[in-house]
């Protein structure tokens, strides 16, 4: 394969689209099973067939750069099922106030005490803190604390499919069967992946998680910084 048909948007951009697809059917045939994540088999076959190719990976992103773009007008368009359950939300403020605050400072907190314990690095701790947060907001709270945006938006994305997979049947086996919970729990611990796989849940599983999401990227961004520069744990 010539290294310009290699790296063309020709190939690569439907390729891709074509993949998720397959992905996306296979999981709605297997009754919506998270272990067949689309987002999942999509990064697996991506991987395999750059790697099968030898195709760089920074070459590959430049063929499908308008996914990157059309990511953040799928994030806003979150805001329209949002909008429709908004009233149902608000019934519950107290009690995604309480699981918000609980889980995001759990994620932090339980992340950098586990790395620690593992002997991990000062700049892989600093990268790490912020990783259950959206992969656009803890690349950059990973930059500001003088972490490493690489790592983090690597670890970022582990999170999310790990959530998105084993999240489900996590809140099943604990008894968790309210959808506004649920969606909650995913939205915060594991961002847009376990988003969309909340929705196939149901709408109000979605939008809940899309709220965690939103709300837990900002509460992340100030927490963050203020856990690193009081605790011991880095030194």
């Amino acid at each position: 394969m010539s290294p310009t048909f290699a790296t063309g948007t020709t190939l690569w951009l439907p390729l891709t689209l074509a993949i998720y697809l397959a992905a996306s059917e296979t999981y709605r045939i297997s009754g919506k099973e998270p272990l067949l994540n689309p987002t999942l088999l999509t990064i697996g076959t991506v991987c395999a067939v750059l790697i099968c190719f030898n195709v760089r990976y920074t070459d590959y992103f430049e063929s499908v750069r308008i996914l990157h773009y059309l990511l953040g007008t799928a994030v806003v368009a979150l805001a329209v099922p949002l909008h429709r359950n908004l009233q149902r939300l608000m019934c519950r403020w107290r009690g995604i106030t309480v699981s918000l605050i609980a889980g995001s400072l759990t994620s932090i907190i339980s992340g950098l005490l586990i790395a620690k314990s593992l002997g991990a690095s000062g700049s892989t701790l600093l990268s790490i803190a912020p990783k259950s947060a959206t992969a656009a907001v803890s690349m950059e709270i990973a930059r500001g604390i003088g972490g490493i945006p690489a790592v983090t938006a690597a670890l970022t994305i582990l999170t999310g499919i790990v959530g998105a997979v084993l999240g489900p049947y996590v809140l099943t086996w604990c008894g968790v069967h309210s959808p506004a919970a649920r969606g909650v729990a995913l939205g915060t611990a594991s961002h847009g992946i376990a988003t969309a796989r909340a929705f196939s849940e149901s709408e109000l599983t979605g939008c809940s998680a899309s709220l965690a999401m939103g709300l837990n990227a900002i509460l992340t961004a100030l927490l963050v910084p203020l856990i690193v520069a009081a605790t011991q744990i880095l030194k």
